[in-house]
Protein backbone atom coordinates (compact mmCIF):
# COMPACT_ATOMS: atom_id res chain seq x y z
CA UNK A 1 0.00 0.00 0.00
CA UNK A 2 1.37 3.41 -0.97
CA UNK A 3 1.40 6.45 1.29
CA UNK A 4 1.45 10.20 0.81
CA UNK A 5 3.48 11.67 3.69
CA UNK A 6 3.86 15.40 4.27
CA UNK A 7 6.47 17.11 6.44
CA UNK A 8 5.51 20.55 7.77
CA UNK A 9 6.79 23.22 10.13
CA UNK A 10 8.02 26.79 10.37
CA UNK A 11 10.64 28.22 8.02
CA UNK A 12 14.03 26.71 8.85
CA UNK A 13 12.80 23.81 10.97
CA UNK A 14 14.21 21.16 8.62
CA UNK A 15 11.29 20.06 6.45
CA UNK A 16 13.25 19.62 3.25
CA UNK A 17 16.15 17.91 5.00
CA UNK A 18 13.90 15.34 6.63
CA UNK A 19 11.90 14.78 3.45
CA UNK A 20 15.06 13.91 1.56
CA UNK A 21 16.33 11.69 4.36
CA UNK A 22 13.08 9.73 4.37
CA UNK A 23 13.21 8.93 0.66
CA UNK A 24 15.41 5.86 1.11
CA UNK A 25 13.77 4.17 4.14
CA UNK A 26 10.33 4.70 2.62
CA UNK A 27 11.41 4.07 -0.98
CA UNK A 28 9.46 7.14 -1.97
CA UNK A 29 9.33 9.87 -4.55
CA UNK A 30 10.34 13.27 -3.15
CA UNK A 31 8.25 16.34 -3.89
CA UNK A 32 9.87 19.61 -2.81
CA UNK A 33 8.24 23.00 -2.78
CA UNK A 34 9.72 25.39 -5.34
CA UNK A 35 10.60 28.37 -3.14
CA UNK A 36 13.33 30.20 -4.99
CA UNK A 37 11.23 30.56 -8.17
CA UNK A 38 8.82 32.96 -6.46
CA UNK A 39 9.76 36.34 -8.03
CA UNK A 40 8.15 38.31 -5.19
CA UNK A 41 9.80 36.57 -2.24
CA UNK A 42 12.88 38.74 -1.89
CA UNK A 43 10.77 41.91 -2.10
CA UNK A 44 8.33 40.43 0.41
CA UNK A 45 10.99 40.09 3.09
CA UNK A 46 11.91 43.73 2.50
CA UNK A 47 8.33 45.05 2.55
CA UNK A 48 5.85 42.41 3.70
CA UNK A 49 2.74 44.60 3.58
CA UNK A 50 3.34 45.67 -0.01
CA UNK A 51 4.25 42.30 -1.51
CA UNK A 52 2.31 39.85 0.66
CA UNK A 53 -0.63 39.26 -1.68
CA UNK A 54 1.54 38.69 -4.76
CA UNK A 55 3.86 36.39 -2.83
CA UNK A 56 1.11 34.27 -1.29
CA UNK A 57 -0.87 34.04 -4.53
CA UNK A 58 2.20 32.88 -6.46
CA UNK A 59 2.85 30.20 -3.83
CA UNK A 60 -0.79 29.12 -3.88
CA UNK A 61 -0.81 28.61 -7.65
CA UNK A 62 2.62 26.97 -7.66
CA UNK A 63 1.60 24.50 -4.95
CA UNK A 64 -1.65 23.77 -6.75
CA UNK A 65 0.17 22.96 -9.98
CA UNK A 66 2.51 20.60 -8.15
CA UNK A 67 -0.30 18.86 -6.31
CA UNK A 68 -2.45 18.28 -9.37
CA UNK A 69 0.31 17.49 -11.87
CA UNK A 70 2.76 15.54 -9.70
CA UNK A 71 0.94 14.16 -6.65
CA UNK A 72 -2.49 13.24 -8.02
CA UNK A 73 -1.22 11.05 -10.91
CA UNK A 74 1.31 9.23 -8.66
CA UNK A 75 -0.63 8.85 -5.42
CA UNK A 76 -1.48 5.16 -5.91
CA UNK A 77 1.78 4.17 -7.60
CA UNK A 78 4.18 4.39 -4.66
CA UNK A 79 5.10 6.41 -1.61
CA UNK A 80 5.29 10.19 -1.96
CA UNK A 81 7.17 12.41 0.50
CA UNK A 82 6.57 16.16 0.39
CA UNK A 83 8.07 19.06 2.34
CA UNK A 84 4.86 21.10 2.44
CA UNK A 85 1.16 20.80 3.17
CA UNK A 86 -1.22 22.56 0.79
CA UNK A 87 -3.14 23.89 3.80
CA UNK A 88 -0.10 25.94 4.80
CA UNK A 89 -1.56 28.54 2.45
CA UNK A 90 -4.04 29.29 5.24
CA UNK A 91 -1.30 29.85 7.81
CA UNK A 92 0.69 32.30 5.73
CA UNK A 93 -2.38 34.09 4.39
CA UNK A 94 -3.69 34.79 7.90
CA UNK A 95 -0.24 35.88 8.97
CA UNK A 96 0.50 38.26 6.12
CA UNK A 97 -2.63 39.50 4.34
CA UNK A 98 -4.95 42.37 5.13
CA UNK A 99 -8.63 41.66 5.76
CA UNK A 100 -9.64 42.61 2.21
CA UNK A 101 -6.80 40.62 0.64
CA UNK A 102 -7.59 37.63 2.86
CA UNK A 103 -11.22 37.46 1.72
CA UNK A 104 -10.18 37.40 -1.95
CA UNK A 105 -7.37 34.94 -1.31
CA UNK A 106 -9.69 32.53 0.51
CA UNK A 107 -12.12 32.48 -2.40
CA UNK A 108 -9.33 31.27 -4.67
CA UNK A 109 -7.86 28.94 -2.06
CA UNK A 110 -11.16 27.18 -1.31
CA UNK A 111 -11.82 26.61 -5.00
CA UNK A 112 -8.40 25.10 -5.63
CA UNK A 113 -8.19 23.03 -2.43
CA UNK A 114 -11.16 20.90 -3.52
CA UNK A 115 -8.92 19.33 -6.19
CA UNK A 116 -5.87 18.70 -4.01
CA UNK A 117 -5.28 15.18 -2.60
CA UNK A 118 -5.03 14.82 1.17
CA UNK A 119 -1.96 13.11 2.70
CA UNK A 120 -2.14 9.89 4.69
CA UNK A 121 0.00 11.48 7.40
CA UNK A 122 1.26 14.96 8.26
CA UNK A 123 4.45 15.17 10.31
CA UNK A 124 4.64 18.51 12.10
CA UNK A 125 8.18 19.46 13.14
CA UNK A 126 8.40 21.78 16.13
CA UNK A 127 11.32 23.96 17.25
CA UNK A 128 11.76 27.04 19.40
CA UNK A 129 12.56 30.40 17.86
CA UNK A 130 16.27 30.30 18.72
CA UNK A 131 16.63 26.94 16.97
CA UNK A 132 14.76 28.19 13.92
CA UNK A 133 16.88 31.34 13.63
CA UNK A 134 20.09 29.32 13.96
CA UNK A 135 19.01 26.90 11.25
CA UNK A 136 17.95 29.72 8.94
CA UNK A 137 21.36 31.35 9.38
CA UNK A 138 23.12 28.04 8.78
CA UNK A 139 21.51 27.41 5.42
CA UNK A 140 22.27 31.02 4.39
CA UNK A 141 19.71 31.68 1.67
CA UNK A 142 20.35 35.21 0.30
CA UNK A 143 16.75 36.38 0.73
CA UNK A 144 16.69 35.11 4.36
CA UNK A 145 19.87 36.78 5.61
CA UNK A 146 18.00 39.64 7.26
CA UNK A 147 15.14 37.51 8.52
CA UNK A 148 13.04 39.29 11.14
CA UNK A 149 13.10 37.30 14.38
CA UNK A 150 9.67 38.58 15.36
CA UNK A 151 8.24 37.39 12.06
CA UNK A 152 9.52 33.88 12.76
CA UNK A 153 8.18 34.04 16.33
CA UNK A 154 4.76 35.12 15.09
CA UNK A 155 4.80 32.50 12.37
CA UNK A 156 5.68 29.82 14.90
CA UNK A 157 2.69 30.87 17.00
CA UNK A 158 0.47 30.65 13.92
CA UNK A 159 1.72 27.14 13.17
CA UNK A 160 1.10 26.05 16.75
CA UNK A 161 -2.43 27.43 16.65
CA UNK A 162 -3.14 25.84 13.27
CA UNK A 163 -1.99 22.37 14.22
CA UNK A 164 -3.62 22.53 17.65
CA UNK A 165 -6.95 22.43 15.84
CA UNK A 166 -5.89 20.39 12.81
CA UNK A 167 -8.10 17.38 12.04
CA UNK A 168 -8.06 16.95 8.25
CA UNK A 169 -5.65 14.02 8.36
CA UNK A 170 -3.67 11.99 10.93
CA UNK A 171 -0.99 14.16 12.54
CA UNK A 172 2.35 13.25 14.12
CA UNK A 173 4.14 16.03 16.05
CA UNK A 174 7.90 15.77 16.60
CA UNK A 175 10.00 18.17 18.69
CA UNK A 176 13.29 18.75 16.84
CA UNK A 177 15.31 21.14 19.05
CA UNK A 178 17.50 18.31 20.32
CA UNK A 179 17.55 16.30 17.09
CA UNK A 180 20.37 16.34 14.55
CA UNK A 181 18.80 14.30 11.78
CA UNK A 182 21.71 14.79 9.40
CA UNK A 183 24.52 13.57 11.67
CA UNK A 184 22.73 11.32 14.14
CA UNK A 185 21.63 7.94 12.70
CA UNK A 186 19.83 7.11 15.94
CA UNK A 187 17.72 10.25 15.69
CA UNK A 188 16.84 9.41 12.08
CA UNK A 189 15.91 5.86 13.02
CA UNK A 190 13.74 7.15 15.84
CA UNK A 191 11.83 9.47 13.52
CA UNK A 192 11.43 6.77 10.87
CA UNK A 193 10.06 4.45 13.54
CA UNK A 194 7.58 7.07 14.74
CA UNK A 195 6.33 7.64 11.22
CA UNK A 196 5.98 3.91 10.53
CA UNK A 197 4.06 3.48 13.77
CA UNK A 198 1.76 6.39 12.93
CA UNK A 199 1.04 4.96 9.49
CA UNK A 200 0.40 1.50 10.90
CA UNK A 201 -1.92 2.89 13.55
CA UNK A 202 -3.81 4.86 10.93
CA UNK A 203 -4.30 1.75 8.80
CA UNK A 204 -5.54 -0.32 11.72
CA UNK A 205 -7.73 2.30 13.44
CA UNK A 206 -8.39 5.21 11.07
CA UNK A 207 -10.85 6.87 13.45
CA UNK A 208 -8.41 7.18 16.34
CA UNK A 209 -6.86 10.63 16.92
CA UNK A 210 -3.12 11.22 16.71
Amino acid sequence: MSHYIVIEGVIGVGKTTLTRLLAKPFNGQVLLEVVEENPFLSDFYGDRARYAFQTQTFFLLSRYRQQTKEVSPQINRGNILSDYLFSKNEIFARQNLSKEELELFYQLYRTLSEHVPKPDLVVYLQADVETLMARIALRDRPFERDMDRQYIADLRDSYEEFFAGYSETPLLTIATDALNLVRDPQARAQVVGQIRAALAGYQQSPLLPF
